[in-house]
């Protein structure tokens, strides 16, 4: 199995206008200019920002968690417990990048 790290980088950084940086607390984020869509904690851990309708639905679903450090901002929590969540990891950082290229950042 590659690493899930792996696999999110080679998708989200062939995003036009992303580019891939080390996170100041580990990792690797994800920034489309000043903007950050999220970071990656080595291969378990995605924090992703969104609007909080969105965050809500999302943890309404039981696609995401809270964020584990700051619970009630915008900010999510997404665990990498097997092979297919780096997809779906991809799927809402993607869903991060779509938001932010209509806001047009």
């Amino acid at each position: 199995m590659r690493a899930a790290s792996i696999i999110i980088e080679e998708a989200v950084s062939s995003w036009p206008g992303v580019t891939s940086h080390p996170h100041r607390f580990g990792g690797r984020e994800y920034r489309m200019g000043k903007r950050e869509l999220g970071h990656v904690h080595g291969n378990s851990l995605v924090d992703i920002p969104f609007p909080m309708k969105v965050r809500n639905q999302l943890i309404a679903e039981g696609i995401v968690q809270r964020h584990h450090v700051l619970p009630e901002s915008g900010w999510v929590s997404f665990s990498i417990r097997q092979e297919g969540d780096a997809y779906k990891a991809i799927e809402l950082l993607r869903m991060s990048y779509d938001l932010a290229t209509k806001q047009k950042i």
